[in-house]
């Protein structure tokens, strides 16, 4: 895998896998419904470690909702390419988390995607937004990452 990014900067990695033949649509790339199914993936990684864990969602009746996703789509994958996707905090809120997961080519060391996500944390038996416990909250302040959006490829309005 081609270094990428300074191991310090406060991004973690949350996935590591392979585009296969059923990934890819009929002009042969890797079609949007499996970059959402690894950005997902890489969310639950990114949760767990600001300590929304699944013991954590079991035990306390709670549970996460997406808002809001933005995609910038930026490279194409196709069948056999491996990738990898580090994630990392934008913002934290009483009860919003706002995060971003970057999609490299391993191979090439070149970004394919980037995926802006603001999810809201739930109290699952009343089905209303709930506050972060505090430990999570202070967990995910202290992993916040300054980000420029048009740096990264999105366009802004």
């Amino acid at each position: 895998m081609k270094k990428v990014e300074n191991e310090n900067d406060g991004w973690m990695p949350t996935y590591r896998g392979t585009v296969f033949p059923w990934h890819c649509d009929h002009i042969g790339h890797m079609n949007v419904m499996w970059f959402v199914g690894k950005f997902d993936d890489a969310t639950w990684q990114l949760f767990s470690n600001v300590g929304l864990t699944p013991s954590y969602f079991r035990k306390q009746n709670r549970g996460m909702a997406g808002l809001e996703q933005r995609i910038s789509y930026q490279r194409e994958l196709r069948a056999g390419d491996v990738v990898s996707i580090r994630s990392a905090v934008l913002e934290m809120r009483e009860k919003v988390i706002r995060y971003v997961h970057e999609m490299r080519n391993d191979e090439t060391g070149e970004r394919s995607a980037m995926m802006i996500v603001t999810s809201v944390h739930m109290d699952t038996e009343k089905r209303k937004s709930c506050p972060f416990p505090e430990e999570v909250f202070e967990a995910g302040r202290a992993m916040t990452v300054p980000f420029v959006p048009e740096h990264w490829g999105f366009r802004e309005k």
